[in-house]
């Protein structure tokens, strides 16, 4: 069994996707702290320190952490705090080429790996009724940069 340290719905789904029995743990780790304006130094940060909270408080389990984020190729788009910035978020994505960085930490059988994965996106532009349709579901909630490659994102 692993421990999955992550508050994420798609990273469960994916698990169970595959047929890995897990539990979902949500880790004691604030990313706002960290400050860097690098998408992949903000994302290992922020999935390092997942995975260091997460190894001292299940000593001896195999853990699974990982962090996202969205970069527009100037900043990083982070997780949206309210629908208007949702929506301020995605707009800069629409019709445009974004990339989704990924780190992820595992310890399983006491060896660690670790892994950085970066996926290039060039969307089509979001449709208006779509778009408040999307930000009205609430499913943009604690994704970065509202952006729900799987969901809304995954027609354009």
């Amino acid at each position: 069994m692993i421990i999955l340290c992550s508050s994420s719905s798609t990273r469960a789904k994916l698990l169970k996707k595959a047929n890995i029995e897990f539990i979902q743990k949500t880790p004691s780790f604030d990313e706002e702290k960290i400050k860097t304006n690098d998408p992949y130094e903000f994302v290992m940060l922020a999935s390092y320190g997942k995975f260091k909270s997460c190894i001292e408080k299940f000593k001896n389990e195999d853990i699974i952490t990982a962090d996202s984020v969205v970069s527009d190729f100037k900043e990083i788009l982070r997780k949206p705090k309210s629908k208007e910035e949702a929506k301020e978020l995605l707009l800069k994505q629409s019709g445009k080429k974004i990339k989704i960085i990924t780190s992820m930490w595992v310890r399983y059988k006491e060896k660690i790996y670790s892994r950085v994965d970066e996926t290039i996106y060039e969307f089509m532009e979001f449709d208006k009724k779509d778009l408040k349709e999307y930000l009205d579901s609430n499913k943009r909630q604690g994704k970065a940069g509202g952006c729900m490659v799987e969901g809304f994102c995954k027609k354009y």
